[in-house]
């Protein structure tokens, strides 16, 4: 018998909740939906990746192929969607800015028709600056990986860092 007390609870975001939870909007919002937000632990985003996204019409045409930072900046909204939550924190116009990002790898292209998942983990936090450790597959398949820092910034806080 599972009690409350042990049940791991996790959570679900659709397009309309993580416009609540994060500030970026189209054509920078790079998530379209996010399951398994097992607060101050780990989340999963998705993006459904077409050929309308944007970036194609000149990465590259004949070949398209979603730019490896991009799928860096998915794992990070989605790093968002997870932090606010945990933070709980909705509808508070909040700011997410990079701190770093290190051991970045890219291990295949990612293109139209794929669904990218974006795995991320907490591996540490300390008031609003957190640690992530972040995996982005399509059908299983690791197409990249990077660990990153963050910080949680009110808009009209004007000691706010790094690059959002």
């Amino acid at each position: 018998m599972t009690s409350e007390a042990t049940e791991t609870k996790t959570g679900v975001a659709d397009l309309a909740r993580i416009k609540r939870l994060i500030p970026h909007r189209d054509p920078f919002l790079l998530i379209d939906r996010v399951e398994q937000i097992r607060k101050n632990e780990s989340v999963i985003g998705i993006k459904n990746v077409t050929i309308d996204e944007p970036y194609f019409r000149g990465h590259f045409p004949a070949e398209p192929v979603m730019p490896g930072v991009l799928i860096v900046e998915a794992m990070a909204q989605t790093a968002g969607v997870l932090v606010v939550e945990t933070l709980e924190m909705i509808d508070q116009d909040l700011l997410v800015y990079f701190m770093t990002i290190d051991n970045c790898r890219f291990r295949s292209k990612v293109g139209p028709g794929d669904v990218l998942e974006l795995h991320v983990r907490v591996t540490r936090s300390r008031g609003r600056v957190f640690r992530f450790a972040g995996l982005a597959k399509v059908a299983g398949k690791l197409v990249a990986e990077a660990k990153f820092s963050a910080m949680i910034v009110d808009k009209d806080d004007k000691r706010r860092g790094g690059s959002g």
